[in-house]
């Protein structure tokens, strides 16, 4: 049984060796068969990259807007938006609202049972002083809800306390990139960092992103980075209030973080909101359209129907955006595949040329005692090694391309194990299906026929 099976290897393995020395004789030959298969596969390996990063991409984004929220946000009216002309000529004063305020939030809180959690936010962007050194920042107003939230966890310190937060006091929790800049030689806990002409007390640090997203921020993408916190009473106590400026009760006598007096005139008329964004999260993603249809409602009313704010979903937002990539990579993906089965017809083609072309070399082989089995195997042999050959190739130029389009066109590209072996194993199968018709014809000539053929 052993000596049987030596020998059928051996004669296999003789017919791929034959395969082998007629690849070599015809090496341009050979190249030019294998070129659809390397640029095939190298087309699949790069699409996949793109379609495996903007769906990473995606789920980095969907991790920074948090999951299961709602963002409300302002909607700034233009100053000559003020007063509306009415058909008859006449003029109509805007209805009032008191724009997106800290009540919006108790009334969601005491009215939408649905609320899991719940914070405002109002930032505002400055430089940060400390030690000598001087560097831009945003500084923004939320509550200690907001890192539960975001999910966000602390390197160092703790978030504010209830005390904190109610009698506002100048604390604050820091960025990792923040701390990097200010204090990257000592701990920065309960050392003071000067925004604007307020000193803040650090009581806790964030801990580090590796998440390098820009441009996402109007999607309700935040960076936490790069930001400072402080208790949202703190912020409208002692940086930015509007609803003191069109309330009307300090009008003249605002001081703003750098002990400038400020009008009602001076780009605050405009914006009436006291929040820049009221973020909801919702207890499960089930609940977040009918929570949205609610909050419109209560917002509506609230805000005296007039409709100066917007409810966004920006988890749901973002799948949709996915679902829309998703498709655009399938049709690569198809427009990919497709170049791959082009490559299997070329080597189909180009075998049945050469069994043309040696037709008496088969008639030869089958004259001595070689069986149809030997020449399906030599055939198929080259085929399948132009396949592989081509797929290795293709694979190395697929990665290539993927990290050229990534550092050119900044496009995030991820080559994944999984990617590589679909894309290989395609072209292997494409070898054997492609190859078999012309190896199987090459079997069955006529020896006889083929050592007349001239």
């Amino acid at each position: 049984m052993q000596n049987l099976t030596s020998r059928f290897i051996k004669r296999y393995l003789h017919d791929f060796n034959i395969a082998v020395d007629s690849l070599l004789d015809n090496k341009l030959k050979s190249i030019l068969t294998a070129l659809g298969i390397i640029f095939g596969v190298a087309a699949v390996i790069s699409m996949l990259a793109i379609g495996r990063g903007a769906k990473e991409e995606i789920l980095e984004q969907i991790k920074l807007v948090g999951v299961n929220n709602i963002v409300i946000s302002p909607v700034v009216q233009a100053e000559n938006d003020e007063n509306t002309e009415q058909s008859n000529g006449e003029l109509e004063k805007r209805k009032y609202s008191p724009g997106l305020s800290v009540s919006d939030i108790q009334a969601i809180e005491e009215q939408v049972w649905t609320v899991k959690n719940i914070s405002p936010e109002i930032s505002m962007n400055s430089f940060v002083v400390q030690n000598g050194i001087r560097e831009s920042a945003k500084i923004i107003g939320v509550s200690s809800k907001y890192f539960d939230i975001y999910n966000l966890g602390l390197e160092n310190g703790d978030i504010f306390t209830s005390y904190h937060e109610e009698n506002g006091l100048p604390v604050c929790i820091i960025g990792a990139n923040i701390r990097a800049k200010f204090f990257s030689k000592i701990d920065p806990i309960d050392k003071y960092i000067k925004f604007g002409s307020v000193w803040l007390k650090v009581i806790g640090v964030i801990e580090k992103s590796n998440i390098s997203l820009t441009g996402f921020e109007n999607a309700g993408v935040n960076v936490f980075n790069d930001n400072i916190y402080i208790p949202v009473k703190t912020m409208l106590l002692r940086f930015r209030n509007r609803a003191l400026y069109t309330s009307g009760k300090l009008q003249g006598d605002v001081m703003d973080p750098w002990g400038r007096s400020i009008t009602p005139s001076e780009n605050v008329s405009t914006n009436y909101h006291q929040l820049d964004k009221i973020i909801v999260q919702v207890i499960s993603s089930e609940m977040m359209t009918p929570t949205a249809e609610i909050l419109s409602r209560l917002m509506f009313r609230k805000h005296l129907e007039v409709k100066d704010y917007e409810i966004r979903l920006p988890e749901m937002e973002l799948k949709q955006e996915q679902r829309t990539k998703d498709i655009f990579n399938v049709v690569l993906g198809a427009i990919a595949g497709i170049a791959l089965v082009v490559g299997g017809i070329g080597i189909m083609n180009i075998m049945f040329a050469s069994v043309m072309e040696r037709i008496k070399e088969i008639g030869t082989r089958l004259a001595i005692g070689a069986k149809k089995s030997d020449i399906v195997v030599q055939f198929l042999s080259e085929a399948v090694l132009i396949s592989v050959i081509g797929g290795i190739l293709g694979v190395i130029l697929g990665i290539i391309l993927a990290k050229i389009i990534n550092h050119i066109f900044e496009i995030l590209t991820i080559v994944t194990p999984f990617s590589v072996f679909v894309a290989f194993g395609v072209s292997a199968t494409i070898g054997i299906i492609f190859g078999y018709a012309p190896a199987k014809r090459a079997s069955e000539k006529d020896p006889i026929e083929s050592l007349r053929h001239e």
